[in-house]
């Protein structure tokens, strides 16, 4: 038993001697990957499914490495994502114009091991979690009233509503993938410039959705606001909720138009990083 107590404080005692510790700064531009149906694009003429990832877009990332050794490292970063927009759904038939897309705005931590190959080669694999954030919709909906609608409204024809709406979804705790090889440029003993190709493997399941911004202004033919504000976030639609919950079971009966079915949303993604890194004095090599 003693001779395991010395064992281990000697390998303790040694990895701290070797200690290397550094901090790194990064942001870069992800694409899709493995992209998955996100919506629809509606013309006279077809419905053409678009395709894409939340993962897709810049990020920023701040990263801490602590090295063992001459090879293993343990990585801790944390990171914000500013995705690019999605369509999800672009509607051009007469009468109705809706343009609907959604993008990221999250937070996210990963746990990765890093090897070096060479000095100036690592890789590193690990553990990716989303931590904060949203998917935000930003949508815009032109409609157009019938006659009747608009005799009923004492309003001209060819009168319209305009919606614009944003709506945040939330979702479950995700678990996923992040793997990445780097290349590293020292340019003196404490800082260092490095590159790296990044791939995140994760999607999410939507848990909630609140709708935060929402007007609808009633619009004359010339474009002349006639009503501003005929609906609002204090007076919906009564086929519009303010908040939504995501379920994996619904049952037929079900009235409650607040409970929708739940899905998984794709957030996987292949990029390219720049970054620079901060070596700590007291390290050794």
């Amino acid at each position: 038993m003693k001779q395991l107590i010395t064992i281990f404080f000697t390998i303790i005692i040694s990895t701290i001697s070797y200690g290397q510790f550094q901090v790194s700064l990064s942001t870069g531009y992800a694409l899709e990957s493995a992209g998955m149906k996100i919506g629809e694009e509606i013309n006279l003429t077809s419905t053409n499914n678009t395709y894409g990832s939340y993962g897709e877009g810049l990020n920023f990332q701040f990263r801490g490495t602590y090295f063992f050794n001459d090879t293993f490292g343990l990585d801790v970063g944390l990171g914000y994502l500013n995705g690019a927009d999605q369509t999800v759904s672009k509607v051009s038939i007469p009468g109705t114009e809706i343009d609907a897309i959604a993008r990221a705005r999250a937070f996210g931590a990963s746990t990765s091991v890093v090897y070096r190959f060479t000095n100036n080669i690592y890789g590193r694999f690990g553990a990716l979690i989303k931590v904060g954030g949203k998917t935000e919709a930003v949508v815009y909906k032109k409609a157009v009233f019938s006659d009747a609608e608009a005799a009923a409204l004492a309003l001209p024809s060819g009168s319209y509503s305009e919606t614009n709406y944003i709506e945040d979804y939330h979702g479950h705790f995700p678990l996923g993938f992040v793997g990445a090889l780097g290349y590293k440029y020292d340019l003196n003993s404490n800082f260092s410039l490095f590159v790296e190709a990044e791939y995140y493997g994760i999607s999410l399941k939507r848990k909630d959705s609140e709708i935060t911004a929402f007007n609808t202004d009633i619009v004359l033919p010339d474009g002349t606001i006639a009503v501003n504000g005929f609906y609002s976030l204090d007076n919906l639609p009564s086929d519009i909720v303010l908040k939504s919950t995501y379920v994996d079971e619904l049952s037929n009966t079900n009235t409650d138009v607040s409970k929708k079915l739940s899905q998984k949303v794709p957030y996987s993604s292949f990029g390219i990083n720049f970054g620079i890194t901060y070596k700590f004095t007291n390290s050794k090599e």
